[in-house]
């Protein structure tokens, strides 16, 4: 427990069981008035039950905020890492990591309107999250104050949460008084879930776990094709019919779910030191993921998309460990977009049974000169006498090296 005096502290609410258990414990150890916040990052859930808890809870509504950061959230958090091609570990899309920090932001920005002292969540001292809220939190405002209940309470297992929610007269939905089979975050771009049925990394996904995908095995018979625009690295059309960011990955969200396309069955490195299985359903961000690499194939010079590559994984980590606020994550986010400045056009994909398939690009920049590469004999610049001198320069290290090796036997 925090040693400095709290009068408000603005909390990550959900309106679920855990984090109105949360608010009442708030209230009642630190004495202090609680502000909830409520984001609507497209996780697909009734949001106005989460004021009526509140209200019910005792919170003023004038304390009540519920936002919607769809736009917001797509335009400036997901985009711009669709540019980089990010992927933890070279798969994981990160569809969680990259909600954090706008939540955490949003936290911060109510806590200097409404002059609270103190921000709180209700992410576990297991898990990643926590360092992503709270490296947001401190990176905007440095002298907050950061609750974490699950460091703190001694509520350690659901018969006590029930106990404590029953004491207090929170209401409890008959199917939260079980154990959740699984635990689920899910937003615009993805849901994640994990534990439980799942920590058995030898198991297979059990079918009633996927919520955004059909099974492949069930997708339509015959493909789906359909075309994504680009301008400068962003995604602004399907099928010639501009769309908001937002608009435009629930599209994307449709086609992939239609399609079977996005899971991913991951066990992955934790930033707190521990390995951790999870299933992934990321629809419209994997087409979105080979649609852009597609057009920047095209567009992107070899040693730029190259390099691309190289800081790819670093970038990927910035965002998977809460570092989306530093400085290292802002210098390779401006030099990713200076490479985005060409990076338009439109990209033809086949969608079937769970893969995503590039058929077709065009660009108003294409760097891909047909005449250059033809097979065929034409008024090229390209003389091929010149390779023999290219090889020769590439080789002379090389050549140097053998001759090393000759002269000692080896």
């Amino acid at each position: 427990m925090t040693d400095k005096t709290v009068n408000k502290v603005v909390l990550a609410y959900s309106g679920g069981l855990d984090t109105s258990i949360i608010l009442k414990w708030l209230q009642i150890t630190y004495g202090c008035e609680v502000i909830t916040f409520t984001a609507d990052l497209g996780q697909g859930e009734e949001l106005g039950p989460a004021r009526d808890k509140a209200l019910l809870l005792g919170i003023k509504p004038e304390n009540i905020f519920i936002e919607d950061l769809r736009e917001e959230f797509v335009r400036d958090y997901v985009f711009p890492m669709f540019r980089a091609n990010a992927a933890y570990e070279g798969v994981y899309l990160l569809g969680t990591s990259i909600a954090r920090p706008l939540i955490a932001k949003k936290l911060i920005e109510i806590a200097e309107k409404l002059g609270a002292d103190a921000v709180s969540h209700g992410a576990t001292g297991k898990g990643n999250d926590q360092v992503r809220f709270e490296l947001t939190a401190y990176a905007l405002k440095p002298d907050v104050v950061v609750i974490a209940p699950w460091r703190e309470w001694d509520l350690r297992s659901r018969e006590q949460l029930i106990a404590f929610a029953e004491q207090h007269q929170i209401p409890i939905a008959k199917d939260k008084r079980g154990e959740a089979p699984f635990s689920v975050d899910a937003n615009l771009l993805h849901a994640s879930s994990e534990g439980k049925v799942l920590e058995d990394p030898a198991q297979e996904v059990p079918d009633y776990v996927y919520s955004r995908t059909i099974s492949p095995e069930d997708a339509p018979d015959k493909p789906t094709y359909i075309t994504v625009d680009f301008e400068t690295g962003d995604a602004t059309a399907i099928d010639g019919v501009k769309l908001s960011p937002a608009s435009l990955l629930a599209k994307l969200n449709d086609l992939g779910r239609d399609n079977g396309i996005g899971r991913l069955d991951l066990v992955e490195n934790r930033f707190v030191g521990m390995k951790s299985r999870g299933m992934y359903e990321t629809p419209g961000g994997t087409i979105l993921a080979v649609a852009h690499r597609a057009i920047e194939s095209i567009t992107l010079d070899r040693d730029a998309a190259h390099l691309k590559d190289q800081i790819m994984p670093q970038y990927a980590e910035l965002i998977y460990n809460g570092f989306w606020f530093s400085p290292e994550r802002e210098m390779l986010q401006a030099l990713i977009d200076k490479s985005q400045e060409f990076v338009a056009g439109q990209v033809r994909l086949k969608l079937y049974k769970g893969g995503v398939h590039v058929v077709g690009r065009s660009s108003p920049y294409s760097l891909y000169d047909q005449d250059l590469v033809t097979f065929e004999e034409g008024a090229v610049a390209y003389d091929h006498r010149d390779a023999a001198g290219f090889i020769k320069l590439n080789a002379l290290r090389l050549r140097t090296l053998g001759q090393r090796k000759k002269k000692l036997g080896l």
